[in-house]
């Protein structure tokens, strides 16, 4: 145990910060920000800490998201959040694992940089109003229309229901198998008829620059992506949810799949270098 507030909340904070921008580069830029501003208070002043430096990284982060918007408005190709790898254990708190899942960030990209602050502190990290109010420089009263809306717009484009965590396991595991092998056949009994791929190359690799719709374009692209040499497939936990780890020629993609009643609905496919930086290294998130 420690005694300062920051190291016994640092996990909470990178949480906060990468769920704001949906880059653990930029999430950790931001956390260590944090604590410069953290070490210049007189923290004996400071009644709530934990209050307190979340109010400090959501506001640096606010200002990284806005700087941001610019750079990602010129990505080539869709731009997907950057993968991390977690333990099954982030499932444990299905709330927190929905939230910080690829389809979510992914639908919280479609939100402004206000709208995300006040739908984040609100619903993931059930800040009190007049607390996000003072973070985002509105009142209490516009932030309860905020967090209304950006509320019925996430409902509007996250995936439609929860599944059962072991059924969303074993779909998973059969796509896995059927990408190791090319198995077309497996592939279409666990992909749904109107499966999407999205892709996210960043014009540094390969990688289809539009969605690819439909289970039988997806399930061919899938076999021929198979079919090349030194192809290796193995299960692996992203983000809070069972997902997949492809290695080509000793290049990683991070395969995030999104389970419905059984079937796999949409397939977030990161293969940018520069966001695969966390393959091999289990990062903590915590509300």
């Amino acid at each position: 145990m420690t005694d300062d507030p920051f190291v016994a909340h640092r996990s909470l904070l990178f949480t906060v910060a990468y769920e704001m921008l949906g880059s653990a580069a930029d999430a950790e830029d931001v956390v260590q920000e944090s604590w410069l501003r953290w070490a210049d208070v007189d923290q004996a002043q400071v009644r709530d800490p934990r209050a307190y430096l979340v109010r400090i990284v959501t506001r640096l982060a606010l200002n990284r998201l806005r700087a941001l918007a610019r750079q990602r408005e010129d990505y080539v190709g869709p731009w997907l959040p950057e993968p991390l790898l977690t333990s099954p254990d982030v499932a444990v708190d299905a709330e927190l694992a929905e939230n910080v899942s690829i389809a979510m960030l992914t639908v919280l990209e479609t939100l402004g940089p206000a709208e995300r602050a006040v739908f984040v502190l609100r619903e993931v990290f059930d800040t009190p109003y007049d607390e996000i109010a003072e973070v985002v420089g509105k009142t209490p009263a516009a932030v309860r229309q905020i967090a209304n809306r950006a509320r019925e717009h996430v409902a509007a484009r996250r995936p439609r229901m929860r599944v059962d965590r072991a059924q969303q396991q074993a779909a998973v595991e059969k796509f896995t198998a059927a990408v190791s092998t090319g198995d077309v056949q497996s592939l279409v009994e666990v992909l749904a008829p109107d499966v999407v791929v999205v892709a996210d190359g960043g014009g540094q690799v390969a990688a289809a620059r539009k969605p690819i719709t439909g289970v039988e374009k997806v399930a061919a692209f899938l076999a021929r992506a198979a079919r090349v040499p030194d192809l290796a497939a193995t299960t692996a936990w992203f983000n809070g949810t069972p997902g997949a780890r492809i290695d080509i020629g000793g290049a990683a993609t991070a395969v995030s799949p999104v389970v419905e009643d059984g079937r796999i609905t949409r397939v977030y496919a990161i293969r940018n270098p520069n966001k695969l930086g966390r393959l091999d290294e289990v990062a903590e998130l915590r509300r």
